[in-house]
């Protein structure tokens, strides 16, 4: 199976669709059945870029000039759309693909529909956060403008996947009549487990918040929760793990509210260092507007941390039982979700156990064999 991928943020570019694409490489890099091309971004001004995971997997990274490591502004992402697809028309010339995989609808599904259109060439589009019309707010009047395009794109596609049935509800809303698979996000069981080996010194209960630091993931309402909770008496202590554009702001509203001492932020984190974060961490909290399904809340689940979060893409799968779903921007319901939780030990321990068990079935190993049987069924059915 000789498979074209298109992605214009891999790491360290971009968010949760970056990562999802590396661990599903991953996992094919086992495999003797399957070479791949990913054609995805380079920061650079005009060095094209070239690294193998393995000799069967290939990563071509075309220069865009990235700005900022979180987000890609318009002009990056037109240029990505114009060399991305004079670069993968040149390996579709010589390698004669089965199947094209495009991460998102636009831009990389725009790509693979301009190649299906010269070279036959059959795609699936994985629909997997903001390229879905009502995703993300501030791109309202851009949805207002590319709906039409969006639209095109997915009837041309061969197949169409999001990564929980809440996104697919979200994108029928655009396109009631097409069929769309959902297809979980992933998480690796062997590296997020509860350890209780681990203890602390402080007996403040440790709330964690992992995740890009913009305003959709909603750090700026959870702040203010906390802030509740210390003038409830309540011992706690608050982790923010990442960076983002709203980092600065968000430090501000620290310091205004006078929670330096019990309000972290750690900054970047190697991934190979966070299991540890969430192994020291007492209750995971995702206060976001809009998720496709949060890797973030998969590890924390995995970790068995109770979680509080908000009722967005993939909750309805993830949380039944093993944690508070609260509305988004509700600073109230926030607060007095986690001062539930953190008075009541019992009770999160109990949530521990039955969100380690609901993730068992969300192996990366599965989800890679799933996006791979779609491949398969859609190449061959192809005309």
């Amino acid at each position: 199976m000789r498979i074209l991928m298109l992605n214009n943020e891999f790491p360290p570019l971009g968010g949760g669709t970056g990562v999802v694409n590396q661990r599903i490489l991953e996992e094919w890099a086992h495999r003797e059945d399957v070479e791949v091309d990913l054609v995805t971004s380079s920061r650079t001004r005009d060095q094209y870029e070239y690294e193998e995971f393995t000799a069967s997997i290939r990563v071509h990274k075309v220069p865009v000039d990235n700005k900022n490591i979180h987000h890609s502004s318009n002009r990056e992402l037109l240029t990505y759309t114009w060399r991305a697809w004079r670069h993968a028309r040149r390996l579709a010339k010589r390698a004669g693909y089965d199947v094209c995989l495009a991460w998102a609808g636009v831009p990389a599904g725009g790509v693979a529909m301009w190649l299906k259109w010269e070279f036959a060439l059959p795609y699936v589009v994985a629909l997997q956060g903001p390229d879905v019309p009502g995703f993300e707010q501030r791109y309202r009047w851009v949805y207002s403008a590319l709906t039409p395009f969006i639209r095109l794109v997915w009837r041309q596609a061969s197949g169409l996947t999001a990564c929980s049935e809440q996104h697919r509800d979200l994108a029928q809303e655009t396109e009631p009549d097409l069929p769309i698979e959902a297809i979980p996000n992933g998480v690796d069981m062997s590296l997020f487990y509860p350890d209780s080996t681990i203890h602390r010194e402080n007996e403040a209960v440790r709330l964690i918040c992992c995740g890009r630091l913009i305003k959709r993931k909603g750090q700026q309402y959870l702040i203010p929760a906390v802030a509740e909770l210390k003038k409830r008496g309540l011992a706690v202590e608050l982790l923010i793990v990442g960076t983002g554009d709203n980092e600065p702001a968000l430090r501000r509203q620290v310091e205004e509210s006078g929670l330096e001492d019990i309000v972290r932020f750690t900054g970047f984190v190697e991934w190979d260092n966070v299991p540890q974060l969430y192994q020291t961490s007492d209750i995971f909290v995702l206060p976001s507007y809009n998720e496709g399904m949060s890797i973030a809340l998969l590890e924390a689940m995995a970790t068995g941390l109770p979680v509080v979060v908000t009722d967005t893409g993939g909750t309805r799968e993830l949380v039944n039982g093993n944690g508070i779903v609260v509305p988004w921007a509700d600073v109230g319901q926030l607060a007095q979700a986690l001062s539930h939780l953190v008075a009541s030990p019992h009770l999160r321990e109990h949530m521990s156990r039955l969100g380690r068990q609901i993730v068992l079935p969300y192996g990366w190993e599965k989800v890679a064999r799933r996006y791979l049987d779609t491949c398969r069924r859609i190449s061959s059915t192809y005309p």
